[in-house]
């Protein structure tokens, strides 16, 4: 059955704007689907961020406390009552998405667009969907996916992100032996970057404001890097696929004038809702494709495999990692952009 579960757990909390806590909160018993895991590591996502410094991420605004973290890896405690999914003692990495139906048609083989698709930490709808940034967490074994012996848990912390930035990568087709742009260097960027070269682009430029996340961009491989605020060097790249993935429109505008003529651009940096000023009279006149990028489906088995045999190479994504009692600082250092890449927490300490 595995091991005795206390009561309560540590669990990292936000309850409203600028308001962030660890906190304990009760272990409830699992439906008979879930496994409990044990949580060993947790990247910090950008939606986590935005929950704590503007109670909101887009159109997801708190109603309640919300347990945060979706980028999470660890070890099954407990197996699911039912019989299914992995044994005690099993490594996973978890896709958080749970695709469901609603009045909204969509294509039924990218689930990643159901109209009622909950994802684990998010407030998109109320009651909210309660993260895993906690000592112990209940999860449907649909959810799990065991990890190779040979991969360990920190380098599988980056599997949910580096599944982002594959289906990115894969919105745009074949890249092989293509030049290709990549505007916004932070931990998606930077993923990005470490896909395409997985996937035989023949030049890969990284743009970025900041030294660091161009550092990490090069460290993974970037062939050249440029700073966002070099238009005329950024436009001479020509791309033939460029992935945005700064999530502003400066970024964006950046993107539609690095792409050659009939290229490709994939937006999968998410800018604020709202209008948002667009060089759509170049995009149509260079006859580019804008191809949106949300989230991920069946990629994550793809990613485990490669980041398992070694030809997805992430390593340097990840600049800290901090013990859950620090949790509040490393949010701190996961805002500032312009010094860390993937920040990490530490639930085994």
């Amino acid at each position: 059955m595995g091991i005795n579960l206390p009561a309560f757990g540590p669990a990292v909390v936000a309850h409203c704007k600028g308001d962030l806590r660890i906190e304990d909160i009760p272990l409830t018993a699992p439906a008979p689907d879930e496994a409990v895991v044990e949580i060993a590591y947790g990247g910090i996502c950008g939606s986590d961020l935005h929950y704590w410094l503007h109670g909101a991420a887009g159109e997801s605004v708190l109603k309640e406390p919300l347990v945060l973290g979706h980028e999470i890896v660890g070890v099954v405690v407990r197996q699911a009552v039912d019989g299914a999914g992995p044994g005690v003692g099993t490594r996973v990495a978890v896709h958080p998405a749970t695709p469901a139906s609603g009045d909204v048609r969509y294509p039924e083989d990218r689930p990643n667009l159901s109209p009622g698709c909950t994802y684990l930490g998010s407030a998109a709808r109320y009651p909210h969907t309660d993260g895993a940034f906690s000592r112990y967490a209940n999860l449907p074994t649909r959810m799990l996916r065991p990890l190779p012996e040979n991969l360990d848990l920190r380098t599988a912390a980056l599997v949910e992100p580096a599944s982002v930035a594959w289906h990115a990568v894969g919105r745009a087709g074949d890249v092989k032996g293509k030049t290709t742009l990549v505007i916004g260097s932070g931990p998606i960027g930077a993923l990005v970057v470490a896909v395409l070269k997985r996937a035989g682009a023949a030049r890969i430029v990284a743009v970025d404001m900041h030294d660091k996340p161009l550092e990490i961009a090069r460290a993974v491989g970037a062939d050249d890097v440029l700073k966002g605020d070099d238009a005329d060097a950024i436009a001479a790249v020509d791309a033939d696929v460029v992935i945005e993935s700064s999530g502003s429109h400066f970024g964006l505008a950046s993107a539609i004038k690095g792409a050659t003529r009939g290229g490709k651009v994939v937006m999968v940096g998410l800018l604020p809702s709202g209008p948002q000023p667009v060089f759509i009279s170049l995009a149509i006149t260079r006859e580019l494709e804008l191809l949106g990028s949300f989230r991920f489906n069946n990629e994550i088995d793809e990613v485990i495999d490669a980041l398992a045999d070694g030809s997805l190479f992430v390593d340097p994504v990840v600049t800290h990692e901090f013990d859950l009692a620090q949790a509040l600082e490393a949010f701190e250092v996961a805002k500032n952009s312009a010094e860390s890449g993937k920040v990490l927490l530490n639930f085994r300490q």
